[in-house]
């Protein structure tokens, strides 16, 4: 029955799980797919080792800027200014354009945020070093929440249910996720858990399948896929779970709903056309309309881009394996940004709009990477040992 259930929690795990497994796939690291011409050549300095490193590893993930020992368009240095701040300085031709001391929750978290400081002051991006990470860590079978930060420091575990978590979701302030547990009795409810006291309460439970649920930009609304109804169908509910209303009205299966930048509408996965295939419709109730990626039978689990509300990405399947892909409403255009050499599922936007967060799989791991859409470079964030999946970013 549990599997059962499962079937309808994401069009991602149904298909893969119906399509042949690919041979095992030699892990690549770092993959640069190509060189974008225009880089920002900047030098890295620190007065630490910690700093310096730190710097290093989160300049080397942004395709948007190259790092030379001398020489560069500008000069960034970083200095430990307090237990939990650092103070950075931006030079160009030798003089100071840029000077600020920013202030973290540690040492580390500041040392990201004035990174992000200097990445929007050199090249006018918004910077996304200091974003948060929530994501699942299956071990033994078992599939538990955990949050981080981006390049997977100050790693915490927050559900202990001896079960199978999925798709944690941040709520806009930081201060809460919704993801979906089978552990109370072996059917799929959402619930919502506080990340200061680690309490959780029970956010929608009804007869059939509860998933899939993700705050509107707002955090007014949450949009989640219900089934108590008989036919997976999306709804809209409050921010308490409440006042819970019908979106879609459809005899195939709905999945992944996810709110556009301003929350005036919803993208989500249906097979309305015999395959899973990317729909849009208002958030407050209507007509859905396929969105014409024209590019794969397969397209599934969409990202708005909150840094470019015209780029949503999503999963699509080549052959018998799969890759991420954006499609620009502005241009009517979609095109593949990723060349996993095993699967690449699961994207979500960086704040920048260029990069995303996606799972790289392959049949025994499931690892985190940094993708620059822009280039298809990437950067591995989690441990190769480890079994990490189903990412959310928040902030900075």
């Amino acid at each position: 029955m549990q599997n059962l259930l499962r079937f309808f929690v994401s069009f991602a795990a149904v298909f893969v799980a119906a399509s042949a497994i690919r041979a095992q796939v030699r892990d690549l690291g770092d993959v640069p797919i190509m060189i974008d011409a225009k880089t920002i050549a900047v030098t890295v300095t620190a007065a630490t080792p910690e700093l310096e490193q730190l710097a290093n590893v989160a300049f080397n993930a942004h395709g948007r800027f190259r790092r030379v020992s001398s020489g560069g368009a500008f000069d960034i240095r970083f200095s430990a200014a307090g237990a939990n701040q650092v103070q950075v300085q931006v030079k160009k031709a030798g003089a100071v354009v840029a000077s600020q001391t920013i202030t973290g929750s540690s040492q580390r978290n500041a040392l990201f945020r004035a990174a992000d400081f200097a990445v929007e002051r050199t090249s006018g991006l918004k910077g996304f070093f200091g974003s948060k990470l929530a994501f699942i860590v299956e071990t033994g079978g078992k599939m538990e929440v955990h949050t981080g930060d981006l390049f997977f420091g100050e790693v915490r575990q927050i559900t202990r249910d001896n079960s199978q978590a999925l798709k944690p979701r941040w709520s806009p302030d930081g201060t809460k996720l919704l993801y979906t547990s089978f552990f109370k009795n072996g059917f799929p409810d959402i619930y919502q858990i506080n990340l200061s006291s680690l309490q959780r309460t029970t956010f929608v439970t009804f007869q059939g399948t509860n998933s899939s649920a993700r705050f509107s930009p707002s955090g007014q609304q949450v949009a989640m896929v219900l089934s108590g109804e008989g036919n997976p169908e999306i709804y809209i509910s409050n921010a308490q779970g409440r006042q819970v209303s019908r979106r879609t009205r459809t005899s195939s299966v709905e999945a992944s709903p996810c709110f556009s930048p301003d929350g005036s509408q919803l993208v989500f996965t249906s097979d309305a056309a015999g395959g899973p295939q990317l729909y849009v419709m208002p958030a407050s109730g209507g007509q859905p309309r396929r969105l014409a990626t024209n590019i794969s039978g397969y397209c599934a689990e969409p990202d708005w881009s909150r840094g470019n509300p015209n780029l949503i990405a999503f999963t699509i399947r080549i052959g018998r394996g799969y890759q991420i892909a954006v499609h620009d409403l502005s241009r009517s255009s979609t095109r593949v940004v990723s060349k996993a050499p095993s699967d690449g599922i699961e994207p979500v936007w960086l704040a920048d709009g260029r990069h995303l967060v996606y799972t790289q799989r392959s049949p025994n791991a499931r690892r985190l990477y940094i993708l620059d859409t822009e280039t298809g470079r990437t950067t591995a964030i989690s441990a190769a040992n480890v079994r990490v999946s189903d990412p959310s970013v928040h902030g900075p």
